[in-house]
C-alpha cells in the first residue's frame, strides 16, 4: 500500500476494526486525501475513532457504520485503494463475521471504481469453517476477473500450522474491466 497510496488519494477500510488499517491509511492519504471507513459494529466505529484521534488524523476520515457491502450507496469517487480485513472484531463475539454476499458486493463496486495502479488487499482466515468458507468465495470471485485487467496474487504461509491468514492482493494492471 505505501507504494500505492499517495497524499491525496481516495481509499477504503472496508472493515474498520480497531482502527490500524484505517489509522494506516489515513496517514498515506495525508490531511488533503480521503478514508472512507466501514464496520457493521458501533464498538468498532468508537474503537477506530479513539485511534484516530490518538494519531491525529481523524479529519480525512468519514466513519459509516453499515456493511461494506452498502458502500456504493455513499457514492465513492474514484478509488485508489482498498483493505479488507476479514472475520470478527479483535476482542469482539465472534459470532459477528463478515460473509462472501456482503464481501463480494463490495469488491464489485470497488473494482469498477478502481483507478489503473491501484490496489485491493484482502486479509482471509481460514482457520475456522465461517472463515474458510468466505476465504475460498471471495478468492473463487477473484480468479474470475478479467486477467487483462487485473492481476490477483494469493499470499499464503505454506510451513506454518493451524490455517494461518492468507493475504489476496488484486491491482488494476488496464482501464478496462
Amino acid at each position: 500500500m505505501q507504494s500505492v497510496i499517495c497524499p491525496g488519494d481516495f481509499v477504503i477500510d472496508a472493515t474498520c476494526g480497531n482502527g490500524q488499517d484505517t489509522v494506516f491509511l489515513a496517514q498515506l492519504t495525508g490531511q488533503q486525501g480521503k478514508v472512507m471507513a466501514f464496520d457493521i459494529q458501533a464498538e468498532a466505529i468508537r474503537r477506530t475513532r479513539q485511534l484516530l484521534l490518538k494519531y491525529q488524523c481523524l479529519e480525512q476520515v468519514t466513519l459509516i457504520e453499515d456493511s461494506h457491502a452498502n458502500l456504493g450507496k455513499y457514492k465513492p469517487e474514484k478509488i485508489k485503494a482498498a483493505m479488507f480485513n476479514l472475520g470478527y472484531l479483535p476482542g469482539g463475539s465472534h459470532h459477528i463475521v463478515t460473509g462472501s454476499n456482503d464481501t463480494i458486493t463490495a469488491l464489485k463496486t470497488i473494482m469498477e471504481l478502481l483507478v489503473l495502479g491501484g490496489m485491493v488487499t484482502i486479509v482471509g482466515y481460514p482457520g475456522y469453517e465461517a472463515g474458510q468458507q468466505e476465504l475460498s468465495e471471495v478468492s473463487e470471485y477473484l480468479s474470475g476477473l478479467n486477467q487483462k485487467s487485473f492481476e490477483v496474487i494469493n499470499i499464503k504461509a505454506i510451513n506454518q500450522r493451524n490455517n494461518p491468514p492468507q493475504i489476496l492482493v488484486c491491482s488494476r494492471i488496464n482501464g478496462g474491466m
